[in-house]
């Protein structure tokens, strides 16, 4: 299979073989895989070093920064404290030199005792403990042989582990599902012992042997973890459960937290007893000898186990799933499943989980329950997206300070100082900060620290023109020194003056005066007439600015043009109004939220509206874009480009893009969701404007509503075009005309 390795950072640790329980719905006991019976019961000294060694050779080859190391059974304690002490002696001196050691125990907790938790609070051993819930629940499988509730015994390890010098090493516990409990007294008995993380297992089962579901019903599985799930989210969440942070994290964009769940590939192998290296251990469920490699830790790297076939098929992560699944809208968040339960003799693995309808009905059901509340504001309410846009900018000059971290000296020092002082006085500063081209500036400083280019640190020495603008904006009496170097000096949002060499900005009344290092000084004493070397930044009717002069323009697809003339600044400003008033008429929603959105206007060559590495608020229009009203048309397309991108700077739409081709109705070629959702964003938009965009759109907005990729913002957002092309069906569309 193609692809690199994906490197181990997770290994169980079989340390005792054997357990002290009878539970009946064991895997590794009670299903097909039998191989426990010919094993030792506790590991050797020989497999311990060897699993020491071979794991540090492996994070150093691939420069892991922590791993973890899982120890387990059987029931792990029945190795006893001193083989528990060897085991992680040996791990930490080996692993200490390369990598970070985290290790953990899973435990049943019936022979947990003081002696071995002051062994794992020597080497920071955390501790999980498998519990079903209340006594009913927990003894319907977690009995001894004879028959006895291990209940009592359970609940007594827990309050051990809670004592104050244990608590630390509380991971929480471990609860496999059974539908014939009650799923709201399962919770409520786990929450009552207080665990810092609550799992909920899904039994494994395949389909030839399959769940139980004592009612028929295909869904059983999730309509209990829902009613769980009711019950832990109307709570108020008190505490984490990962099976439910693992759904929501991946409905909104982010990882799977879970292997049982997502499409991430996996990273763990399992070292039995007598060293052998195996895959996962679920699936001793599935056949005889399922987990096998052939391969053991004395003569075998864990690289050998990462290039087998049967690791190597479960890091595909969407290639690796049945084709049905792939199909399937909910994939990204259900991965297919866990792999162990797609087993079907004759068919393999490739198959959908046997809990294939549960994990849907999970999925949408989560998302049914939450999406009102996790969905981005940004995505509905057009002042929540300007809101975010300037707390982004905000956060990056924030980052940019600690980047910096004293790297731009006196100068740097002095301007922040400076810039606290105009913020207190007056919203100069934010009006600054909001500036679509301040953000250019910070990515490109940003950037240029990060890769260590040489001299770095001096594009950040720009601040102190940006506190400049903001004093002069807020008229803050502040000097404001600028080490300004060649012969004009550029004043985010206000124009351009004459200047050589260091000068000091000082706001006075409507203008500024400009002091030189030497005495000299030029006042300006209007900032919005040009004259004695002052070129202003122009403004529209509508209030944008038409900025064809800040330095940090020019990120576009397409050049910017130099400062146009004043016949052709006021050419191109009367075409602007133009198309304003013909966007007033036919989309007054849009009209009025780009009039108020796009703050900044510059002139670009080439014919298509651009966005560029800006902050939202700024668009590069074509100096000649057609007539007036192929003009409007032009600015309304920017627009919607412009809040599309905007939208993605502060929130997922959609996860794993590229992972599926999607036909576009407007081309031949299959294109993936971004440029889906796109197109459908922008034609939706032009609809009402002009004719031909309606069907294109109505049809992308089909599939996206089918489409994996897209989070729960995504499909809100999806949710709002489709009304709007519905509004704009209602409308009559002007005909077009040059």
């Amino acid at each position: 299979m193609n692809g690199p390795l994906v490197p181990f950072r997770e290994i169980v640790l079989k340390v005792h073989s054997r357990c002290d329980l009878a539970c009946d719905h064991c895997y590794i006991y009670e299903h097909a895989d039998q191989s426990w019976r010919t094993r030792p019961k506790a590991i050797s000294d020989q497999a311990i070093s060897w699993t020491a060694l071979r794991l540090a050779e492996h994070a150093k080859t691939h420069a892991l920064p922590s791993v973890s190391v899982i120890l387990h059974g059987g029931e792990p304690l029945l190795a006893g404290p001193a083989r528990l002490r060897r085991v992680c002696e040996e791990l930490t001196a080996a692993l200490a030199p390369v990598t970070d050691l985290d290790l953990r125990i899973h435990t049943n907790g019936l022979q947990l005792s003081p002696r071995y938790l002051d062994l794992f609070d020597e080497y920071g051993v955390k501790v999980g403990i498998s519990l079903d819930g209340d006594r009913t629940a927990n003894d319907r499988h977690r009995r001894f042989a004879d028959g006895r509730s291990s209940h009592p015994l359970v609940l007594k390890a827990v309050e051990l582990l809670h004592q104050e010098r244990y608590r630390h090493l509380d991971l929480g516990l471990l609860c496999t599902i059974d539908v014939a409990n009650d799923p709201v007294a399962v919770y409520d008995a786990l929450l009552a012992l207080a665990p810092p993380r609550i799992d909920f297992l899904l039994p494994h089962a395949t389909w030839e042997e399959p769940p139980p579901r004592p009612d028929g019903s295909p869904t059983a599985y999730a309509e209990w973890i829902l009613a769980v799930f009711d019950r832990w989210n109307d709570r108020g969440r008190p505490v984490p459960v990962r099976l439910f942070e693992s759904v929501l994290s991946t409905l909104n964009g982010g990882p799977s937290l879970t292997e049982s769940l997502g499409l991430a590939p996996t990273d763990l192998v399992v070292v039995e007893t007598d060293g052998t290296l195996e895959q996962v251990d679920s699936l001793k469920s599935a056949y005889e000898g399922a987990a096998a490699t052939g391969f053991d830790v004395f003569r075998h790297s864990l690289d050998d186990v990462a290039a087998h076939p049967g690791v190597r098929v479960r890091q595909l992560g969407l290639a690796g799933v049945a084709e049905s699944c792939r199909r399937c809208p909910v994939v990204r968040s259900c991965g297919g499943g866990l792999y162990t339960h797609r087993y079907r003799a004759g068919s393999g693995f490739a198959n959908p989980s046997v809990y294939c309808a549960d994990l849907e009905a999970l999925v949408r059901g989560v998302e049914d329950r939450t999406a009102s509340a996790t969905a981005a504001p940004a995505v509905a309410d057009p002042g929540a997206l300007v809101a975010e846009q300037h707390d982004l900018t905000r956060v990056l000059l924030a980052e940019l300070h600690s980047e910096l971290d004293g790297r731009g000296g006196e100068p740097w020092a002095e301007a922040w100082e400076l810039a606290g002082t105009v913020e207190r006085h007056s919203d100069g500063l934010d009006e600054v900060l909001a500036h679509p081209y301040t953000r250019t500036w910070l990515l490109d400083c940003l950037d240029a620290l990060r890769a260590g280019r040489p001299g770095a640190a001096g594009p950040a020495g720009e601040l102190a023109r940006y506190v400049a603008a903001a004093a002069v904006r807020g008229r803050v009496d502040v000097p404001v020194r600028i080490a300004h170097r060649g012969g004009a000096l550029h004043l985010p949002t206000l124009g351009t003056v004459e200047a050589a060499g260091p000068v000091e900005v000082r706001a006075t009344g409507d203008g500024f005066l400009l002091r030189a290092a030497g005495g000299a000084e030029r006042r300006v004493g209007r900032l919005d007439e040009e004259g004695a070397g002052w070129r202003p930044v122009r403004r529209g009717a509508h209030g944008a600015a038409l900025d064809d002069l800040d330095p940090h323009r020019d990120r576009f697809a397409v050049p910017a043009t130099g400062r146009l003339a004043p016949g052709e600044a006021a050419e191109w400003s009367g075409r602007l109004d133009r198309a304003w008033a013909l966007l007033g008429d036919a989309v007054p929603e849009q009209a009025g939220e780009a009039a108020g959105s796009l703050t900044t206007l510059t002139p670009v060559t080439g014919t298509e509206p651009v966005v560029g590495r800006h902050g939202y608020g700024a668009l590069g229009l074509p100096v000649a874009a057609g007539g007036d009203r192929e003009f409007a048309a032009a600015l309304l397309r920017g627009f919607r480009r412009a809040k599309l991108r905007a939208l993605l700077d502060v929130t997922d739409l959609y996860a794993l893009d590229g992972a599926w081709q999607h036909p576009a109705p407007w081309q031949e070629t299959p294109v993936p969701v971004s440029a889906l959702l796109a197109g459908a964003y922008e034609r939706a938009g032009l609809s009402a404007y002009e004719e031909g965009h309606a069907d294109h759109a109505e049809k992308a907005l089909d599939l996206l509503e089918n489409a994996a990729e897209l989070t729960v913002s995504g499909k809100l957002l999806v949710a709002g075009v489709r009304k709007e092309l519905c509004r704009s069906r209602d409308r009559s569309v002007t005909p077009s005309r040059g």
